[in-house]
């Protein structure tokens, strides 16, 4: 089943603003909120689906990699979207969005026993991915070596000793939330937030783990497997939820970056989807016509110069460019061929170039038949 649109699922316009978007995220979160609609399977699924979108609607980078690629630009980012949401991540992550409506908090209801891991969120991590012509037009899978924060294997990020290492936060009384009154014009309002003192666990580390010391995570390297689509674009930023640095005392993992920068080609020049060569040939070639070979980036091909080809004349490979991220178009490839005039000429050429200048066949008579590159362009894009 294709993915939703994340503008169409909140109900907002690519223009709305960063308030508008989270005010219509709470909308839609609070109508499909598992406390207000218990085994309802459907209605569970919606709430994931907001949650996926706000994630990637509110985060700046994100949504402008969403608005030029789609979902083709978002692989690897987000919860992950649809069944594979994780719904305590979701209220770690945006928790904050519930508070002061009602009995929700940080965790699923004022009487749910579910409640965040009370860690704090791992910060991101930010890496750079070389790629050639050559691979941005098959896609590629990179693994890629990461120096980061993971999660401690002893107490399995929880930064505690052992199980019966926790005691009962005094704060909330095991709760993870408490309640606050204030008064307004209406009168006074209870409302429930996420607890201060153990962000929402209920409960505090009374013995720490001795190999991280309590942080619940250890500074490590990890190799890591990259799918990057076909068509990226250099600049372009790919996400990968949860890879980057673990978080502290089980708090959830921060995102990996993927910023991609493409390596120039040697005879190719990228422009969009499709890809330029300049071809240069002598004058004989032009005026005789001949076959060339020349490099394409699934390798090399022949193609056919006419007699009386005049430098500038541009040749179309069709499908010899690179793909679209978002779409299943591709792009062609442009040959150019500039006529190369010779700087020392010997003496017995130059003999034969004089007499050839003599000739009526060798005046310039451009006529209507010679176009200038942009009318070259023109007609290219319109053949």
């Amino acid at each position: 089943m294709a993915k939703r649109d994340y503008y169409e699922i909140l109900g907002v316009s690519k223009e709305a603003s960063e308030g508008e978007i989270k005010k219509a995220y709470r909308k839609v979160a609070m109508k499909y909120h598992p406390d207000r609609n218990p085994d309802n399977a459907e209605a569970e699924e919606k709430f994931k689906e907001a949650a996926e979108a706000y994630e990637v609607l509110s985060n700046p980078e994100k949504k402008q990699q969403y608005d030029r690629f789609g979902h083709a630009g978002m692989r690897g980012g987000g919860f992950g979207g649809g069944s594979h949401v994780n719904m305590e991540d979701i209220f770690r992550n945006f928790g904050d969005i519930f508070e002061g409506f009602g009995g929700f908090g940080g965790g699923f209801g004022g009487g749910s026993t579910r409640r965040a891991s009370g860690g704090k969120r791992g910060a991101n991590l930010r890496v750079k991915v070389k790629l050639t012509m050559e691979e941005i037009a098959k896609g590629v899978q990179k693994k890629i070596k990461v120096k980061k924060y993971l999660t401690c294997d002893t107490c399995s990020g929880s930064g505690a000793k052992d199980g019966s290492s926790y005691s009962s936060c005094s704060t909330c009384g095991g709760q993870g939330y408490v309640r606050k009154v204030s008064n307004t014009f209406l009168g006074q309002m209870q409302t429930t937030v996420t607890c201060p003192s153990c962000h929402g666990a209920g409960r505090v580390v009374a013995n720490k783990c001795g190999s991280c010391k309590g942080d619940g995570r250890s500074f490590g390297e990890e190799t890591i497997t990259i799918d990057i689509p076909a068509g990226v674009t250099d600049g372009i930023q790919l996400s990968m939820s949860g890879k980057g640095n673990a978080g502290e005392r089980g708090g959830s993992p921060g995102d990996l970056i993927i910023g991609i920068e493409e390596v120039p080609h040697e005879y190719l020049k990228r422009e969009g989807n499709d890809v330029i060569y300049t071809l240069y040939i002598n004058f004989a070639d032009a005026a005789l016509g001949t076959s060339v070979e020349i490099p394409t980036i699934s390798g090399k091909v022949k193609i056919k110069i006419p007699a009386g080809t005049q430098s500038g004349k541009i040749f179309r490979l069709r499908g010899k460019g690179l793909p679209a991220i978002n779409s299943y178009g591709v792009g062609d490839q442009l040959v150019e061929v500039n006529v190369w005039t010779p700087k020392d000429l010997s003496s017995e050429e130059r003999k034969m170039m004089e007499k050839l200048r003599e000739s009526n066949n060798f005046q310039p008579n451009p006529g209507k038949s010679d176009k200038g590159f942009f009318s070259r362009v023109k007609d290219y894009f319109n053949s």
